[in-house]
């Protein structure tokens, strides 16, 4: 999917960070990252980043340095259109159902973590925000030039001094800042929660509490199989039943009785008429530095950032936030209230987002994996995001994904792995021509090659060749460094 030709990403890389306290194993200086604070930024350049491996925390985009810090962190998605329920996934969903229609769950210690248990935000944010930005606006906003004087963004003529006119300029207005107003550090305590008494306003998007739908093909199918099981002869419709018919009807109605139930049929099971509760889902757009977006054969909700709310007569217990993005949705962080832990809420959230992943299927046909943000081996309370199968881990050195059934015994190894075990394959999206990162510099776009002769004093290279090399080429070339 093609970002909105109107906006473009604008980042401000702070390079490698010292190290900080990990709150994995806690280590006071082991927590190792590069950084870089992102002003605006499209669903496709963040959809690209996080299949290189990085992650954002709020305004905050950060990739763990990964053979240097004390517990790597591998980027994990699932299969959402292969996810099968485990048992322990089973139990937490009946725990709700059974909670919902009846009132009586037992109140005891949940089973498994949270998903993007509150210990993952906490170990970004500290680094975060002590590496915010101080740019005014202004300094973001590229002059306005008319648009038959812009040219090609590429260094041509690499002995003229007409070389700097080559510096792309756009349009006023063209790059759309997002403002971010919520300054709610992401991994507070639950207590952040706020909790209202108050009905639940329409939101926007796909509503969760439906059914997802439905191929007109499936329902024909399902209608025929009814009809020939009613007869229970071989007339269909005046005529002998066809051999194909027969088989359809055998296959079918095996697979009724015989095949696992869907995480859908858990889900969007029906409540009875006297269910002591009623539990509701509302959807928000929510301020993120990601630019919301809407394409023809996108999600009906659009693309961006998302406050999903889980109400509970009237009550908020529950809001997760999810990045909607052109091939995934991506799991941000969930915070509850504490009251309600017994009901398993991160992994109830977690299967909800599937459930929601496979749902926006139906319209994106892209969009088919549910990212749950990093595993992590080296601490065994981290682990539990590997129970969700089928999925696959992202090698940190090609940026290939693997399934993690062939990663698990490399890690158990080593913490640090590369999971290619092709020796000769190399990063296919790595940087060829440092010249052509698109420089953002006094309100100009410009390449790196031009920015680079209107650079005063040292230079700034090494800085810019990490930057390029982290984010790879197809992004160096569509996003805007910021240069002051």
């Amino acid at each position: 999917m093609a970002a909105a030709g109107s906006s473009a990403s604008i980042v401000e890389y702070f390079g490698g960070e010292d190290g900080y306290r990990c709150g994995y194993c806690k280590n006071e200086t082991g927590n190792l990252s590069h950084g870089m604070w992102a002003h605006s930024m499209t669903v496709q350049d963040y959809q690209d980043l996080i299949d290189r491996g990085w992650r954002r925390s709020g305004k905050y985009v950060y990739k763990p340095i990964m053979n240097q810090t004390c517990c790597p962190q591998y980027t994990i998605r699932c299969q959402a259109l292969r996810f099968q329920t485990s048992k322990s996934h089973k139990k937490v969903l009946k725990k709700m159902l059974k909670f919902i229609s009846k009132g009586d769950v037992s109140k005891g210690v949940s089973e498994e973590e949270p998903m993007d248990s509150h210990i993952e935000d906490v170990v970004t944010c500290d680094f975060a925000y002590k590496s915010e930005s101080h740019v005014s606006q202004s300094e973001l906003t590229p002059l306005s030039v008319d648009h038959t004087e812009r040219v090609e963004n590429e260094d041509k003529d690499i002995g003229e001094t007409k070389e700097e006119v080559n510096a792309q300029q756009v349009e006023s207005g063209s790059l759309q800042i997002c403002a971010h107003k919520d300054t709610t550090v992401p991994g507070e305590p639950s207590h952040s929660a706020k909790i209202v008494h108050a009905p639940p306003k329409p939101g926007k998007g796909a509503d969760l509490s439906k059914p997802p739908c439905r191929k007109a093909k499936d329902i024909r199918k399902e209608r025929k199989l009814q009809k020939l099981l009613q007869n229970q002869t071989c007339a269909f419709e005046g005529s002998e039943l066809q051999a194909e018919d027969q088989v359809f009807l055998l296959q079918n109605s095996k697979s009724k009785t015989n095949q696992p139930k869907t995480i859908e049929d858990f889900v969007f099971v029906p409540l009875p008429d006297d269910a002591q509760h009623k539990l509701e889902f509302t959807r928000f757009l929510c301020n993120s530095p990601l630019e919301a977006e809407n394409a023809p054969n996108g999600p009906e909700c659009g693309y961006g950032s998302f406050h999903q709310q889980y109400w509970l007569d009237g009550k908020i217990i529950a809001v997760g936030v999810i990045d909607i993005l052109p091939y995934c949705v991506s799991s941000v962080y969930l915070y509850y209230d504490p009251d309600y832990s017994f009901l398993s809420l991160g992994v109830y959230s977690a299967l909800r987002e599937i459930a929601f992943t496979r749902q926006l299927h139906e319209k994106a046909s892209d969009l088919c994996f549910y990212y749950m943000g990093f595993y992590i081996h080296s601490c065994p309370k981290m682990r539990y995001k590997g129970q969700y199968r089928p999925s696959d881990l992202l090698c940190p050195e090609t940026y290939v994904w693997t399934p993690i059934e062939q990663c698990l015994p490399l890690l158990e190894h080593s913490k640090y792995c590369r999971f290619n075990q092709d020796v000769k394959a190399v990063d296919e999206g790595r940087i060829k021509e440092l010249g052509r990162v698109r420089v953002l510099h006094k309100r100009t776009v410009m390449p790196y090659s031009v920015y680079k002769k209107r650079r005063k004093g040292p230079s700034d290279e090494a800085s810019v060749q990490q930057y390029a090399s982290l984010v790879g080429q197809t992004c160096s070339e569509r996003m805007l460094l910021f240069r002051s």
